[in-house]
């Protein structure tokens, strides 16, 4: 029997740092991720690409959520059982939260977009942000107070 989830060790493999200059985070939620054994050994090696990715719902008439554009690199040692780097994953989510979040994508302007993939004790998951974008003038605002901050460290200091 495996540790409950709040007692397992977590190791960061990505995070999408770019995600918090240009979006509005609305919602947060961990989800667990489909992959195939090649996959997690990249994984392990750190070869995995968050810059482009995002989570949609491919079939309108299914629940399934799933993320799309994650760059996997393909695994060094792998034979010709080497995965697709960039082929659709099926995320892992309970049916009340697959509700909830398209009802959340169906407003104007939202999107999912992987925040970070982590190691969870033995298991990959990765947490997703229910994001809305940013104006530009919002992100100048974001560095602007961001340089104010800044400021008055160093002038307590």
């Amino acid at each position: 029997m495996s540790a409950p989830p709040s007692e397992r060790p977590r190791r960061v493999i990505v995070t999408n740092r770019k995600a918090q200059h240009l979006y509005h985070i609305v919602h947060r939620i961990e989800a667990g991720i489909a992959l195939q054994g090649t996959e997690v050994k990249s994984l392990r090696q750190g070869k995995v690409n968050l810059t482009d990715a995002y989570a949609t719902f491919l079939d309108k008439s299914k629940l399934e959520l799933w993320l799309v554009n994650l760059h996997i690199a393909p695994y060094e040692q792998g034979s010709f059982h080497n995965h697709n780097p960039t082929r659709p994953r099926k995320l892992l989510l309970h049916r009340r939260e697959l509700v909830r979040l398209r009802t959340m994508l169906e407003e104007k302007g939202m999107t999912i977009v992987p925040l970070a993939l982590y190691f969870s004790g033995p298991y990959v998951k990765v947490e997703l942000g229910v994001v809305r974008g940013k104006k530009l003038y919002d992100r100048r605002e974001d560095i602007k107070q961001r340089d104010l901050e800044r400021e008055l460290r160093r002038s307590e200091e």
